[in-house]
């Protein structure tokens, strides 16, 4: 009988260190990876103001945030703002690390091609994600062509547009007359009613749970949106805190006395 419970115990502490190990391999590649580029742009899409999509992107079962980037063991509230400057928007998405500190998570430009053609792209923090990590909608458009085969065999391309997001709400939204420039009204300890934080998933969960967004949305290497990001550039929020590292973040705390504590090491283990 001991020599029964022995062998349980001993496979239990296996599978419990062996599951273990699992979470702390269960990472993304790049911290921002826990946050839905893709997603975000689905929701911009649906969305009919800036203040409603900033209430989208921060409930849980639209599956596109999942950043805990001070790693109080609950997903950050995503704050919105609008940056602009004649034709051209900038919405920055960001989040308050304490009273002071805040991080730019990414931002969607707008600029205003024609009287009724607008072009957009998204394109995420580089703390966080990899350099030039931009993702843009795509329509995919067919082209006939002779075939060298022979006349009666045609070949169809299929080509990838740019598109006109001209005619999404939210952008007719920020492009009416008499539009007030949107600024989230709240930061750090300040929140609304309605939101309900929640502990992270881990990313493997995260993933499958925001892969439908990317059947609209495509990541390229083109910055497409030029003029937003020379606006942005100079207003771009960074915080001290967080130290962007492949596989992980490292959050750095300091207390009333200026003495700095690393809180975080590079691999994250707190997912669930």
């Amino acid at each position: 009988m001991k020599k029964i419970l022995f062998m349980l115990v001993l496979i239990t502490g296996i599978s419990i260190s062996y599951a273990q190990e699992d979470i702390k391999n269960d990472l993304p590649e790049y911290t921002g990876d826990n946050f839905s580029l893709e997603g975000a742009l689905a929701l911009f899409k649906d969305a009919k103001s800036l203040e409603e999509f900033e209430k989208l992107i921060n409930q849980e079962n639209n599956n596109v945030n999942n950043l805990d980037l001070n790693n109080d063991g609950e997903t950050d509230y995503i704050v919105v703002e609008d940056i602009q400057e004649n034709d051209t928007h900038v919405i920055v998405l960001s989040t308050f690390l304490n009273e002071k500190e805040k991080q730019d998570i990414a931002i969607i430009g707008i600029e205003k091609t024609g009287k009724e053609s607008a072009i957009l792209q998204i394109e995420g923090d580089s703390e966080l994600f990899a350099e030039n990590t931009i993702v843009e909608p795509f329509e995919v458009d067919e082209k006939i062509e002779k075939s060298k085969g022979g006349p009666n065999a045609p070949e169809i391309t299929p080509t990838s547009m740019v598109v006109n997001v001209w005619f999404w709400p939210s952008v007719r939204f920020i492009y009416t007359p008499g539009y007030k420039v949107w600024r989230s009204p709240f930061r750090w300890g300040y929140y609304p009613k309605w939101w309900k934080p929640w502990r992270p998933y881990r990313y493997s969960i995260f993933y499958g749970k925001c892969s439908y967004h990317r059947l609209h949305f495509k990541r390229t290497s083109t910055h497409r949106v030029v003029v937003a990001r020379k606006i942005y550039t100079p207003k771009r929020s960074k915080s001290t805190l967080v130290v962007h590292n492949k596989r992980g973040t490292t959050v750095i705390q300091k207390n009333k006395k200026g003495k700095t504590t690393v809180i975080k090491s590079k691999r994250n283990s707190k997912r669930r």
